[in-house]
Parts: C-alpha cells; sequence; structure tokens
C-alpha cells in the first residue's frame, strides 16, 4: 500500500517468444530470448544438453553439467544469430 491506497499491479511483461538458435560447433538446438544486450534466457533440453560438445567434454572431465554457467560456442552461435536479426532483443 503507499499513502493508504493499494500499490497498482504490474503484469510480467517479459513475453518475449522464444526462438530456436542451432549452435554453430555442434548443432545443438537450445530456446532462447534476449530481453538486453547483457540479459539472455537460454532454455536447455535433454537433447541439447546431450548433443553439446563443450558440455560433454566438460562432463567427461568430472565436471557436473548444472554448474557448468555457459558453453561459450553456443553464446557465440547466440551473439551471431542477434547480429543476423534472426533474434531480436525485447526488452521487458
Amino acid at each position: 500500500m503507499i499513502n493508504g491506497q493499494r500499490a497498482p499491479r504490474h503484469t510480467d511483461e517479459r513475453h518475449a517468444a522464444l526462438r530456436e538458435v542451432a549452435c554453430g560447433r555442434c548443432g545443438a538446438v537450445v530456446q532462447v530470448t534476449k530481453f538486453s544486450p547483457q540479459h539472455t534466457s537460454v532454455q536447455w533440453s535433454a537433447e541439447a544438453m546431450a548433443a553439446c560438445a563443450e558440455f560433454s567434454a566438460r562432463a567427461a572431465g568430472g565436471e557436473r553439467t548444472a554448474l557448468i554457467r555457459t558453453c561459450a560456442s553456443l553464446r557465440d552461435s547466440i551473439d551471431r544469430a542477434v547480429l543476423e536479426g534472426r533474434l531480436e532483443v525485447s526488452p521487458p
């Protein structure tokens, strides 16, 4: 409440469509939304995790995939998709 008035409800405007982006290195396909140049949401499927060359190599070295922050090859592919206009930056 603000000054005895109920605060206005704000809806979450982050409804940008997910787009498929394939990694240029291994072909793993993920669902991506960009909210800003710095904010990227990536949804990995089990198939994409299994296909990711970088995740596979790091997991073989003993790392847990849940703790791997990113795949550099996929990040490059996402950046390329933005530059080529295949993925839009959709601010909230």
